[in-house]
Protein backbone atom coordinates (compact mmCIF):
# COMPACT_ATOMS: atom_id res chain seq x y z
CA UNK A 1 0.00 0.00 0.00
CA UNK A 2 1.51 3.27 -0.91
CA UNK A 3 1.97 5.82 1.89
CA UNK A 4 0.31 9.01 2.02
CA UNK A 5 3.68 10.90 1.61
CA UNK A 6 4.53 9.27 -1.74
CA UNK A 7 1.33 9.83 -2.91
CA UNK A 8 1.69 13.41 -2.55
CA UNK A 9 4.90 13.94 -4.13
CA UNK A 10 3.35 11.11 -6.87
CA UNK A 11 0.68 14.26 -7.23
CA UNK A 12 3.05 17.00 -7.21
CA UNK A 13 5.07 15.67 -9.92
CA UNK A 14 2.19 15.38 -11.93
CA UNK A 15 0.89 18.48 -11.60
CA UNK A 16 4.36 20.11 -12.53
CA UNK A 17 4.86 17.88 -15.94
CA UNK A 18 1.37 18.65 -16.60
CA UNK A 19 2.04 22.55 -16.33
CA UNK A 20 5.00 22.53 -18.27
CA UNK A 21 3.24 20.92 -20.91
CA UNK A 22 0.33 23.32 -20.78
CA UNK A 23 2.65 26.40 -20.81
CA UNK A 24 4.96 25.21 -23.50
CA UNK A 25 1.81 26.25 -26.02
CA UNK A 26 2.06 29.84 -24.89
CA UNK A 27 3.90 32.49 -26.54
CA UNK A 28 5.24 35.38 -25.11
CA UNK A 29 5.12 38.48 -27.32
CA UNK A 30 8.49 40.41 -25.81
CA UNK A 31 10.52 37.08 -27.05
CA UNK A 32 8.78 37.14 -30.59
CA UNK A 33 9.27 40.05 -32.10
CA UNK A 34 8.37 41.58 -34.87
CA UNK A 35 9.73 45.29 -35.58
CA UNK A 36 13.24 46.26 -35.12
CA UNK A 37 13.39 47.83 -31.65
CA UNK A 38 11.76 44.97 -30.26
CA UNK A 39 14.23 42.51 -31.87
CA UNK A 40 17.19 44.99 -30.24
CA UNK A 41 15.12 44.93 -26.83
CA UNK A 42 14.84 40.69 -26.89
CA UNK A 43 18.74 40.37 -27.93
CA UNK A 44 19.42 42.64 -24.50
CA UNK A 45 17.37 40.55 -22.25
CA UNK A 46 18.31 37.64 -23.51
CA UNK A 47 21.94 38.85 -22.75
CA UNK A 48 20.98 39.77 -19.24
CA UNK A 49 19.53 36.73 -18.87
CA UNK A 50 22.34 34.02 -19.70
CA UNK A 51 24.88 36.97 -17.62
CA UNK A 52 22.83 36.36 -14.83
CA UNK A 53 22.95 32.25 -14.78
CA UNK A 54 26.64 32.85 -14.54
CA UNK A 55 25.82 32.86 -11.12
CA UNK A 56 23.03 31.51 -10.68
CA UNK A 57 23.26 27.94 -11.86
CA UNK A 58 26.71 27.58 -10.34
CA UNK A 59 25.31 28.60 -7.42
CA UNK A 60 22.23 25.95 -7.28
CA UNK A 61 24.75 23.60 -8.33
CA UNK A 62 26.99 23.64 -5.48
CA UNK A 63 24.12 23.83 -3.30
CA UNK A 64 23.01 20.36 -4.68
CA UNK A 65 26.29 19.02 -3.94
CA UNK A 66 27.08 20.51 -0.61
CA UNK A 67 24.02 19.19 0.23
CA UNK A 68 24.62 16.14 -1.05
CA UNK A 69 28.13 15.66 0.41
CA UNK A 70 27.85 17.07 4.11
CA UNK A 71 24.97 14.89 4.56
CA UNK A 72 24.40 13.64 7.87
CA UNK A 73 24.96 9.94 6.66
CA UNK A 74 28.31 10.78 4.50
CA UNK A 75 30.76 9.91 7.46
CA UNK A 76 33.40 10.16 5.06
CA UNK A 77 33.60 13.76 4.35
CA UNK A 78 36.14 15.84 5.30
CA UNK A 79 35.06 17.52 8.76
CA UNK A 80 37.19 21.28 9.37
CA UNK A 81 35.45 22.83 12.07
CA UNK A 82 38.22 25.22 12.52
CA UNK A 83 38.15 26.50 8.93
CA UNK A 84 37.28 30.00 8.24
CA UNK A 85 38.98 31.79 4.99
CA UNK A 86 40.09 30.89 1.23
CA UNK A 87 41.58 33.35 -0.81
CA UNK A 88 40.69 31.59 -3.79
CA UNK A 89 37.27 31.50 -3.07
CA UNK A 90 36.93 34.70 -2.23
CA UNK A 91 38.77 35.85 -5.75
CA UNK A 92 36.34 33.61 -7.58
CA UNK A 93 33.42 34.93 -5.22
CA UNK A 94 34.44 38.47 -5.71
CA UNK A 95 35.66 38.84 -8.94
CA UNK A 96 33.25 37.00 -11.10
CA UNK A 97 30.04 39.85 -10.03
CA UNK A 98 32.19 42.25 -10.89
CA UNK A 99 32.99 41.48 -14.31
CA UNK A 100 29.40 41.33 -14.75
CA UNK A 101 27.85 44.27 -13.35
CA UNK A 102 30.90 45.66 -15.54
CA UNK A 103 29.75 44.47 -18.45
CA UNK A 104 26.02 45.35 -17.54
CA UNK A 105 26.75 48.69 -16.96
CA UNK A 106 28.17 49.15 -20.59
CA UNK A 107 25.45 47.07 -22.20
CA UNK A 108 23.03 49.46 -20.37
CA UNK A 109 24.37 52.03 -21.36
CA UNK A 110 24.97 51.80 -24.54
CA UNK A 111 21.56 50.19 -25.25
CA UNK A 112 20.01 53.01 -23.40
CA UNK A 113 21.14 55.62 -26.33
CA UNK A 114 20.49 53.05 -29.20
CA UNK A 115 16.95 52.10 -28.19
CA UNK A 116 15.94 56.33 -26.85
CA UNK A 117 12.15 55.91 -27.60
CA UNK A 118 12.34 59.74 -29.15
CA UNK A 119 15.47 58.57 -31.66
CA UNK A 120 14.06 58.93 -35.29
CA UNK A 121 14.91 55.40 -36.70
CA UNK A 122 17.19 55.19 -40.10
CA UNK A 123 15.31 54.59 -43.18
CA UNK A 124 14.56 55.62 -46.80
CA UNK A 125 10.87 55.86 -46.27
CA UNK A 126 9.63 58.82 -44.95
CA UNK A 127 7.83 58.37 -41.40
CA UNK A 128 3.89 58.59 -40.70
CA UNK A 129 3.12 60.51 -38.02
CA UNK A 130 0.15 58.94 -35.35
CA UNK A 131 -0.78 61.37 -32.41
CA UNK A 132 -2.11 59.09 -29.46
CA UNK A 133 -4.33 60.31 -26.83
CA UNK A 134 -5.16 57.98 -23.76
CA UNK A 135 -8.91 57.95 -22.63
CA UNK A 136 -10.76 56.53 -19.74
CA UNK A 137 -10.77 53.50 -21.30
CA UNK A 138 -9.71 53.38 -24.90
CA UNK A 139 -7.14 54.65 -27.27
CA UNK A 140 -7.91 57.81 -29.51
CA UNK A 141 -5.41 58.06 -32.49
CA UNK A 142 -4.92 61.05 -35.13
CA UNK A 143 -3.69 60.77 -38.58
CA UNK A 144 -2.94 64.43 -38.99
CA UNK A 145 -1.68 64.79 -42.46
CA UNK A 146 -4.20 62.42 -43.51
CA UNK A 147 -6.79 64.46 -41.84
CA UNK A 148 -8.64 61.29 -39.75
CA UNK A 149 -8.87 59.69 -36.57
CA UNK A 150 -9.94 56.34 -35.49
CA UNK A 151 -10.76 54.49 -31.59
CA UNK A 152 -9.28 51.63 -30.75
CA UNK A 153 -7.23 50.79 -34.26
CA UNK A 154 -4.42 51.91 -35.92
CA UNK A 155 -2.81 50.60 -39.61
CA UNK A 156 0.58 51.41 -41.17
CA UNK A 157 2.58 49.82 -44.02
CA UNK A 158 5.46 47.43 -42.94
CA UNK A 159 9.12 48.52 -43.20
CA UNK A 160 7.52 51.71 -42.32
CA UNK A 161 9.30 54.09 -40.01
CA UNK A 162 6.36 55.26 -37.17
CA UNK A 163 6.41 58.67 -35.23
CA UNK A 164 3.62 58.61 -31.95
CA UNK A 165 3.13 61.69 -30.46
CA UNK A 166 1.35 60.63 -27.15
CA UNK A 167 -0.62 62.03 -24.38
CA UNK A 168 -3.54 61.62 -22.17
CA UNK A 169 -7.10 62.84 -21.22
CA UNK A 170 -6.78 62.21 -17.79
CA UNK A 171 -4.70 59.88 -15.19
CA UNK A 172 -1.25 58.79 -16.75
CA UNK A 173 -1.23 56.08 -18.84
CA UNK A 174 0.89 53.25 -21.00
CA UNK A 175 0.96 52.89 -24.43
CA UNK A 176 2.59 49.76 -25.17
CA UNK A 177 2.76 47.11 -28.55
CA UNK A 178 4.87 44.39 -26.94
CA UNK A 179 5.61 42.87 -30.11
CA UNK A 180 7.25 46.26 -32.02
CA UNK A 181 8.36 47.32 -28.65
CA UNK A 182 9.55 49.93 -26.11
CA UNK A 183 6.17 50.89 -23.59
CA UNK A 184 5.99 54.57 -23.08
CA UNK A 185 4.09 57.07 -20.41
CA UNK A 186 1.43 58.67 -21.59
CA UNK A 187 0.58 61.98 -19.36
CA UNK A 188 -1.77 64.82 -19.10
CA UNK A 189 -0.40 68.16 -20.51
CA UNK A 190 2.89 66.45 -21.75
CA UNK A 191 3.72 64.96 -24.74
CA UNK A 192 6.47 61.95 -25.14
CA UNK A 193 7.48 60.58 -28.54
CA UNK A 194 8.37 56.66 -29.38
CA UNK A 195 9.56 55.80 -33.20
CA UNK A 196 8.47 52.10 -33.79
CA UNK A 197 8.82 50.12 -37.29
CA UNK A 198 7.51 46.60 -38.23
CA UNK A 199 9.56 44.22 -40.16
CA UNK A 200 6.77 41.87 -40.98
CA UNK A 201 2.87 42.29 -41.86
CA UNK A 202 0.18 41.07 -39.53
CA UNK A 203 -2.06 42.08 -36.82
CA UNK A 204 -0.59 43.06 -33.64
CA UNK A 205 -1.73 43.44 -29.82
CA UNK A 206 -1.55 47.18 -28.05
CA UNK A 207 -2.16 47.36 -24.84
CA UNK A 208 -2.08 50.02 -21.81
CA UNK A 209 0.11 48.59 -19.89
CA UNK A 210 -0.42 51.02 -16.63
CA UNK A 211 -3.44 50.62 -14.47
CA UNK A 212 -5.30 53.40 -14.62
CA UNK A 213 -9.41 52.36 -13.41
CA UNK A 214 -11.88 50.57 -13.89
CA UNK A 215 -12.09 49.46 -17.25
CA UNK A 216 -8.08 49.42 -17.49
CA UNK A 217 -8.17 45.07 -18.77
CA UNK A 218 -10.16 46.54 -21.90
CA UNK A 219 -8.41 49.30 -22.97
CA UNK A 220 -6.65 47.41 -26.04
CA UNK A 221 -6.00 48.26 -29.45
CA UNK A 222 -5.11 46.49 -33.05
CA UNK A 223 -1.88 47.47 -34.88
CA UNK A 224 -2.35 46.35 -38.36
CA UNK A 225 0.51 46.24 -40.02
CA UNK A 226 0.00 46.06 -44.02
CA UNK A 227 1.74 44.60 -46.70
CA UNK A 228 2.34 47.74 -49.00
CA UNK A 229 1.13 51.15 -49.58
CA UNK A 230 -2.14 49.78 -51.13
CA UNK A 231 -2.82 47.61 -48.30
CA UNK A 232 -3.04 50.94 -46.00
CA UNK A 233 -4.71 52.81 -48.44
CA UNK A 234 -7.25 50.60 -48.42
CA UNK A 235 -7.24 51.17 -44.74
CA UNK A 236 -7.96 54.79 -44.90
CA UNK A 237 -10.19 55.22 -48.21
CA UNK A 238 -12.47 52.56 -45.46
CA UNK A 239 -12.43 55.12 -43.12
CA UNK A 240 -12.93 58.14 -44.87
CA UNK A 241 -16.52 56.65 -45.79
CA UNK A 242 -17.51 57.32 -42.60
CA UNK A 243 -20.16 59.66 -41.05
CA UNK A 244 -18.63 60.87 -38.09
CA UNK A 245 -15.83 63.75 -37.67
CA UNK A 246 -14.52 65.36 -34.89
CA UNK A 247 -14.54 69.27 -35.43
CA UNK A 248 -13.40 71.03 -32.54
CA UNK A 249 -13.26 70.06 -28.83
CA UNK A 250 -16.49 70.17 -27.55
CA UNK A 251 -16.50 66.82 -30.08
CA UNK A 252 -13.83 65.58 -28.15
CA UNK A 253 -15.30 65.71 -25.23
CA UNK A 254 -18.23 64.01 -26.28
CA UNK A 255 -16.04 61.09 -27.20
CA UNK A 256 -13.66 61.39 -24.51
CA UNK A 257 -16.64 60.59 -21.90
CA UNK A 258 -15.63 57.21 -19.96
CA UNK A 259 -16.94 53.89 -21.45
CA UNK A 260 -15.52 50.34 -20.91
CA UNK A 261 -14.70 47.75 -23.72
CA UNK A 262 -15.22 50.32 -26.87
CA UNK A 263 -15.33 49.22 -30.16
CA UNK A 264 -13.17 50.00 -33.51
CA UNK A 265 -14.82 53.69 -34.54
CA UNK A 266 -13.40 55.35 -37.55
CA UNK A 267 -13.90 59.62 -37.86
CA UNK A 268 -13.34 60.69 -41.80
CA UNK A 269 -12.13 64.15 -40.57
CA UNK A 270 -10.56 65.31 -37.52
CA UNK A 271 -9.14 69.07 -36.77
CA UNK A 272 -5.45 68.43 -37.52
CA UNK A 273 -4.53 70.63 -34.33
CA UNK A 274 -6.97 68.74 -31.98
CA UNK A 275 -3.49 67.19 -30.25
CA UNK A 276 -2.03 70.40 -29.36
CA UNK A 277 -5.35 71.96 -28.23
CA UNK A 278 -6.14 68.60 -25.74
CA UNK A 279 -2.27 69.61 -24.20
CA UNK A 280 -2.89 72.88 -24.60
CA UNK A 281 -5.88 72.57 -22.31
CA UNK A 282 -4.10 71.19 -19.31
CA UNK A 283 -1.84 74.17 -19.23
CA UNK A 284 -4.88 76.79 -19.00
CA UNK A 285 -5.89 74.18 -16.27
CA UNK A 286 -2.74 74.75 -14.79
CA UNK A 287 -1.62 78.29 -15.02
CA UNK A 288 -5.74 79.04 -13.65
CA UNK A 289 -4.95 77.64 -10.45
CA UNK A 290 -1.36 78.85 -9.95
CA UNK A 291 -3.34 82.51 -10.56
CA UNK A 292 -6.03 81.79 -7.88
CA UNK A 293 -3.29 80.11 -5.66
CA UNK A 294 -1.24 83.35 -5.67
CA UNK A 295 -4.40 85.48 -5.73
CA UNK A 296 -5.20 83.54 -2.55
CA UNK A 297 -2.21 83.50 -1.21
Amino acid sequence: MISKKYNSKIKKILLFISCATLLSGCESALLNPKGQIALQQRSLILTAFCLMLIVVIPAIVMTILFAWKYRESNVNAKYSPNWSHSNKIEAIVWTIPIIIVIFLSILSWKSTHELEPRKPIASNVRPIEIDVVALDWKWLFIYPKQGFATINQIAFPVNTPILFKITSNSVMNSFFIPQLGSQIYAMAGMETQLNLIANYPGIYNGISSNFSGQGFSDMKFKAIVTENNQGFEKWTDNIKKSNIVIRDMNDFENIAIPSKNDPVKYFSKVDPTLFLKIIEKFKMNHNMVHNMNYENG
